[in-house]
């Protein structure tokens, strides 16, 4: 079979629908009839690539679109090499050549004529599938589009030469594999060990989105261009009231410097002890890694940031240039404080200046610390009225609008943009 002959995409004869279909593309035109067991097997993998093109939005030649999918994820030497704007060597060149022109062959299946020819008219749909495009799951509308052009690109009649340039644009444009082409990440571990996984439905909000806070806002935009630019840049600290906006601030930056490369890694803080492992994997790739610890803050009892300190700054290894830590906390020192931080005459903790800066050690490793406070009354209601506007609320004057903003703040005891939020949600909901 010409897809065990793959040397640079090796990993792609791991994909048994990859074989199954790859075989029939070699056999398709000597195929006169078929037996029963034959039409199961075809019938399966029919399904499973309609699957497959439904679940990503993808029309068009669904054969095709699923080896450009494959292509695109395949982590080598090669992809590897195009992601960091690299020319290969000569040798890994002519390897991945060898490969594209096999790919090439087992793509170039006429399933309309193998449908006549065997009697399976389900095949026939493989050559144009059409689907919602708003359907796809798994990647965002940019990438998803991005992966169909390259389809056309490659397999619309380009020779091999032509078609490993096209991928190689593709690896330095957009990367490769799941760091590549997802925006945000958490952090699992198994029994395989620690791995990156893609967020799939990030929320898609914007800074502008956020009412207020410009002084913020502003702040964690230069540090992150600071950053994205190769320039010098602190790990960020974002503190306050609840509700005030933090993590929106954070997903607003995914969102918006995705196309520089920037990529958001999700932590909690009870992961500390695997962020070792996530730099490990991360530290070579050719993009700037923001890692995010949402709500981080520790009771006296917990003893995890420790080794957190140790990791962001102070360990025996180098942070990676490519690697900050944002994180955002209610607690502006993270860790829990009691009266028996303070002094006192009658103390058994002799040496009581350094237990209070032993606690403060965490917070000292962000070097910019930004501040969302609770909004005034008067900025509360700006809030409101702004997103009123926004959500289409115009038949509400704006007397009632503030009274019922005064209402919906004193029901759950606070004044917050979520406070806000959640009060347009449910007139939204009330309206016929």
């Amino acid at each position: 079979m010409k897809s065990e002959e793959f040397v640079i995409f090796r990993n792609l004869i791991n994909y048994p629908l990859l074989r199954d279909m790859a075989l029939l593309s070699e056999v398709a035109p000597e195929i006169e009839h078929a037996d029963r067991a034959f039409i199961q097997g075809i019938c399966a993998s029919v399904h499973d690539l309609l699957e497959f093109a439904a679940a990503h939005g993808f029309s068009g030649n669904v054969w095709k679109l699923y080896l450009t999918e494959r292509i695109v994820n395949d982590e080598n030497a090669f992809s590897l090499s195009c992601e960091r704007r690299q020319m290969p060597d000569n040798s890994l060149y002519e390897a991945a050549l060898s490969d594209i022109s096999i790919l090439k062959e087992i793509a170039d299946c006429d399933f309309k004529a193998l449908a006549e020819r065997t009697g399976i008219k389900q095949i026939a749909c493989l050559s144009f599938f059409r689907t919602d495009p708003s359907r796809s799951v798994y990647y965002s509308h940019t990438i998803r589009d991005a992966i169909a052009s390259l389809s056309d690109a490659m397999f619309g009649g380009a020779a091999a030469e032509e078609m490993l340039l096209s991928l190689a644009r593709f690896y330095g444009e957009y990367g490769v594999g799941a760091p590549g082409l997802h925006k945000a990440f958490r952090v699992e571990k198994d029994a395989s060990g620690v791995s990156i996984v893609p967020i799939r439905n990030i929320r898609h909000v914007r800074l502008s989105d956020l009412v207020g806070y410009e002084e913020a806002k502003r702040t964690l935009t230069e540090n992150t261009e600071a950053f994205l630019a190769g320039r010098p840049a602190n790990n960020c600290l974002l503190y306050g009231d609840a509700g005030t906006g933090k993590s929106t601030s954070i997903m607003a930056i995914a969102n918006a410097y995705f196309p520089r490369g920037l990529r958001v890694i999700e932590l909690y803080k009870h992961q500390s002890e695997l962020l070792h492992e996530v730099i490990n994997q991360i530290k070579n790739r050719n993009y700037r890694f923001i890692i995010y610890m949402d709500d981080l803050s520790f009771e006296e009892f917990e003893t995890e940031y420790k080794y957190l300190k140790a990791v962001i700054e102070g360990g025996l290894e180098k942070k990676p240039e490519n690697l900050l830590i944002y994180a955002t906390s209610n607690r502006r020192h993270l860790i829990r404080e009691t009266f028996k931080d303070k002094p006192a005459l009658l103390d058994d903790d002799v040496h009581r200046g350094e237990t209070v800066q032993e606690k403060l050690s965490l917070v000292h490793r962000f070097g910019v610390t930004i501040y969302y406070g609770a909004p005034s009354r008067a900025d509360y209601l700006e809030i409101v009225r702004t997103l009123a506007d926004r959500a289409g609320l115009d038949g509400m004057d704006e007397e009632t609008l503030a009274k019922e903003a005064e209402r919906f703040a004193m029901q759950h005891g606070n004044r917050s943009g979520r406070t806000a939020t959640q009060l347009i949600d449910e007139l939204l909901g009330k309206r016929p």
